[in-house]
């Protein structure tokens, strides 16, 4: 049995017209039950599976699932909803922006998988790019094997330097992605994906092909 109906989809297409709370407190027992619960029990399966790939996460889904309301304080747009769901799985949970992991979302438009380190920290940064001068062709075979081209197209996403500090410019033109400011990987997924059977196990088989990728960031994190 799924762990999502076609009022998961329903629901998010209205929210998207009726951005408001009134409507949202209108539709609120609709959200706990087809949205908010579901969605939460399939993070804990998610985390489950996961923690046997890495005996180290061992976070709870409240420390995954990021809220559905907006912080609209230093913002100009002033809808209270986000438009989606989300959590972040990694071993600190949706706070740990320097932590690598995989992040998703899901709304009526389908899903979006990401993994990778989006927020690294300038230390994290020069760790990465180190790590990828000395481990290069390793690095490349990850991003170049069969999985990860399959499943992400074999693309590092991300903003980058314009210029590099000068302990890297003469690597740049061997391994032009020490450029990165970012390092993520990502993909995206149909609305029908959604309300098949087997969601969770088409999820593993996306985080796991960016497992690699993500092993090879926290070890230069490590280094």
């Amino acid at each position: 049995m799924p762990y999502f109906t076609r009022d998961f989809i329903k629901f998010f297409e209205e929210l998207t017209e009726n951005n408001n709370r009134e409507w949202f407190n209108a539709n609120k027992e609709r959200y706990e039950k087809n949205i908010k619960q579901p969605f939460e029990e399939m993070v804990f399966e998610l985390i489950t599976r996961l923690s046997f790939e890495d005996p180290l996460l061992m976070i709870e889904p409240k420390d995954a699932i990021f809220r559905i309301y907006r912080d609209i304080r230093f913002s100009n747009d002033k809808t209270p909803y986000k438009n989606h769901v989300s959590a972040a799985i990694n071993r600190g949970g949706r706070k740990a922006w320097n932590e690598p992991g995989i992040y998703f979302e899901m709304n009526h438009e389908g899903i979006g998988i990401y993994g990778g380190l989006y927020f690294p920290n300038n230390e994290s940064i020069n760790k990465i790019r180190k790590h990828l001068i000395l481990h290069s062709k390793r690095f490349e075979k990850i991003i170049n094997s069969k999985e990860f081209k399959t499943k992400f197209g074999g693309k590092v996403l991300g903003e980058k330097s314009k210029r590099l500090p000068k302990e890297f410019e003469k690597y740049a033109s061997k391994q032009p992605l020490i450029f990165n400011k970012q390092f993520y990987f990502g993909s995206e997924l149909s609305n029908t994906y959604i309300l098949k059977e087997d969601l969770p196990d088409i999820l593993m088989d996306y985080f796991l092909a960016g497992k690699p990728f993500n092993d090879f960031l926290r070890e230069a994190l490590n280094t």
